[in-house]
C-alpha cells in the first residue's frame, strides 16, 4: 500500500485559521460507508443521524499551553519548547529548537525566572528531556507562560485559549486537542442527552505525532508514535451496553477510535484500563468496537486519512474529499467535519 494512493489536492485558501463564532455552526459532510454517498448538512443536524439507545464516544483530554519561549542561562540565546509528554513528576519530554544549542547540562530560564529547565538528556528523534524546577503550582505557571500549540498549518494568532479546546475537556495532557469534538457545544450535547443517547468518556492524551507526514513510501513500514490512553469501568460499561443491545458506537475523532480499538479484547468488550498505544489504523483493519465516527478532514498522505479510510473504504473517503474542495469545505483543525455512517441505518 503506498502513500501516495491517500494523496488528494487541497487548494491553501481552503485550510481554515480560525474558528467560528459558533462551534455547531461547521458544515457536517455524511458519508455513507457503504455506498459513499454524502449529505451536505450543518454540524448540530447530527442530532437526526442518532438514535436513542447508540452510544457517542467522547475523548475529554485537555490541552495544555506546551510551548514556552525562553532564553539559555548562560548566552541569553532564545529557545522554544514544546512540551510532548510528562515522563514523570517535573520531567518532561519536549521538542527544543534550536536543538544545536540545546546539549544535556543546558539550562533555560523562562518568564524571567518563574521556571527553569535543565535538559537532562537528548532521546529518540531528538526530542530532549527537561527537568523543570519553579515554586507553586507547575500546571499554574504553564497556564501563565504557555501559549497553545496550534498546529503548524495555522498562522493566524489564536484570541482565546478556549477555542482550542472541547467545551468537554478535563485532564490535562495534550499537545494537540482532538478536534473532531472542537463542533460539540453545552446546548447540543444537552440535545443528546435528551434524545437519550449515552455519551462515554475516553482519554487519550494527543501528541504532535498527530501532525507528522508518513515519511515512507510502504505504509506498511510506517511506525506510528505512542499516546497515553485511559478507560474508566463505569464508561467502559455504556459502551459494552450498548453493543450488547444492538446499538451504534460513534467515536468522536480519531483519537476516541484508537483509544477504543487499542482497549478493545477480540470480541469488542472493554473494560478498565490505561497505558500507551501506538495502533495504526488503515485499509484492511477490522473494526471491533466502533460502528460510526465525527472527524474533521485531514491532511493528505496523513495516518489520519488512512485511517477514515479504514472505515469507508479508500475511494469512497477521497471522493469524498474531492466534493468538500469542490464545495468549498473548511479544512484541518478548525475546519468542518465528517460523520462516516450507514446512513439509512442512522438517519430517522
Amino acid at each position: 500500500m503506498d502513500v501516495k494512493d491517500f494523496y488528494y489536492e487541497l487548494p491553501q485558501e481552503l485550510i481554515a485559521q480560525d474558528p467560528l463564532e459558533d462551534r455547531s455552526d461547521s458544515r457536517l459532510m455524511v458519508l455513507d460507508k457503504k455506498t459513499g454517498t454524502v449529505r451536505h448538512q450543518v454540524f448540530r443536524e447530527i442530532i437526526d443521524y442518532l438514535k436513542p439507545g447508540d452510544c457517542l464516544v467522547i475523548n475529554n483530554t485537555k490541552v495544555i499551553p506546551a510551548r514556552l519561549y525562553g532564553v539559555k542561562k548562560d548566552t541569553q540565546a532564545k529557545i522554544e519548547i514544546l512540551l510532548l509528554k510528562r515522563r514523570e513528576n517535573d520531567i518532561w519530554e519536549a521538542l527544543v529548537k534550536p536543538g544545536r544549542k540545546c546539549k544535556t547540562g543546558t539550562e533555560i530560564i523562562f518568564g524571567e525566572g518563574l521556571l527553569t529547565g535543565e535538559i537532562i538528556d537528548v532521546v529518540e528523534e531528538g526530542n530532549r528531556l527537561i527537568r523543570f524546577r519553579y515554586e507553586g503550582i507547575f500546571e499554574e505557571i504553564l497556564d501563565q507562560l504557555g501559549q497553545m500549540p496550534l498546529p503548524p498549518y495555522i498562522t493566524h494568532q489564536l484570541k482565546d485559549k478556549n477555542r482550542y479546546q472541547t467545551v468537554y475537556a478535563k485532564y490535562d495532557g495534550s499537545a494537540a486537542a482532538p478536534t473532531a469534538g472542537l463542533h460539540f457545544t453545552p446546548e447540543l450535547l444537552a440535545q443528546v442527552k435528551e434524545k437519550g443517547i449515552e455519551i462515554a468518556e475516553v482519554t487519550l492524551h494527543v501528541g504532535l505525532g498527530t501532525f507528522r507526514p508518513v515519511k515512507v513510501t510502504d505504509v506498511h513500514q510506517h511506525h506510528m508514535h505512542s499516546e497515553f490512553y485511559r478507560i474508566e469501568q463505569s464508561e467502559a460499561d455504556k459502551i459494552n451496553l450498548a453493543k450488547e443491545q444492538g446499538h451504534k458506537i460513534i467515536a468522536v475523532g480519531t483519537t476516541s477510535t484508537r483509544t477504543l480499538e487499542s482497549a478493545a479484547d477480540e470480541n469488542g468488550r472493554l473494560k478498565e484500563s490505561s497505558g500507551w498505544t501506538e495502533i495504526f489504523i488503515y485499509p484492511g483493519y477490522q473494526f471491533r468496537v466502533i460502528d460510526s465516527l465525527i472527524t474533521n478532514f485531514h491532511l493528505p498522505e496523513s495516518t489520519l486519512v488512512m485511517l477514515v479510510s479504514a472505515l469507508a473504504g479508500r475511494e469512497h473517503v477521497l471522493n469524498a474529499y474531492a466534493a468538500a474542495v469542490q464545495e468549498k469545505y473548511r479544512f484541518f483543525s478548525f475546519g468542518d467535519a465528517m460523520l462516516v455512517t450507514d446512513i439509512e441505518e442512522q438517519s430517522l
